[in-house]
């Protein structure tokens, strides 16, 4: 009788890993939590492919960091600042640990829901650059993009990434226009521009 090897972690489970900049090829570990729902490395490539000039220097939101693979990608390509808000306390600790393990000083994370803390007026600095992927099939996408164009979230020219399953029906605000789409197995990814 064949003995059962033990399942193998992968990086949607146990590590995500930066594609390219100054920390290319590093793992960053990840706590194998409900929902979390890591973008995958072909994903990442396509978004990263269509924001490589835009990346350098930007003040970076994560709405629904969960591992942070977008949000430390944009710093390893020399982002300003990057600011996590993620809702599980254990996954925000472990954004925390992957920070310092980076030896970063340019991150702030926030534990608490993205709609929350999105519902508040923003009196900082606007975003660049802002990734919205919030858990499939919750209803989130859309109430947080209208949050962060009614609540000052955003720089004039602002670029949001919004990531969906397929099927969802998003209505986007009516001043961001949509730069990119691309379908890729059950997710719909867009990269819109603020007008």
């Amino acid at each position: 009788m064949r003995k059962k090897s033990a399942p193998q972690r992968t990086n949607n489970n146990g590590f995500i890993r930066i594609i390219s900049g100054q920390f290319r090829g590093r793992k960053l570990p990840v706590n194998d939590l409900e929902g979390l729902r890591p973008t995958t490395d072909r994903v990442k490539e396509t978004v990263f492919n269509w924001l490589m000039q835009d990346t350098r220097g930007a003040n970076v939101l994560d709405c629904f960091a969960g591992s942070g693979g977008l949000g430390f990608e944009c710093l390893s390509r020399f982002a300003a600042h990057a600011t996590f808000i993620e809702l599980n306390k254990k996954a925000a600790e472990q954004l925390k640990n992957n920070a310092n393990t980076l030896k970063l000083d340019n991150t702030k994370v926030i534990n608490k829901s993205a709609i929350e803390h999105l519902t508040s007026d923003n009196q900082g600095d606007k975003f660049d650059l802002i990734f919205v992927d919030p858990p499939f099939r919750k209803g989130l996408a859309e109430p947080s993009c209208h949050l962060l164009e009614q609540n000052n979230w955003l720089a004039d020219e602002a670029l949001i990434y919004v990531e969906v399953e397929k099927e969802c029906t998003f209505d986007a605000p009516e001043n961001w226009h949509v730069l990119k789409e691309k379908q890729a197995g059950q997710v719909l990814c867009r990269l819109y521009q603020r007008n």
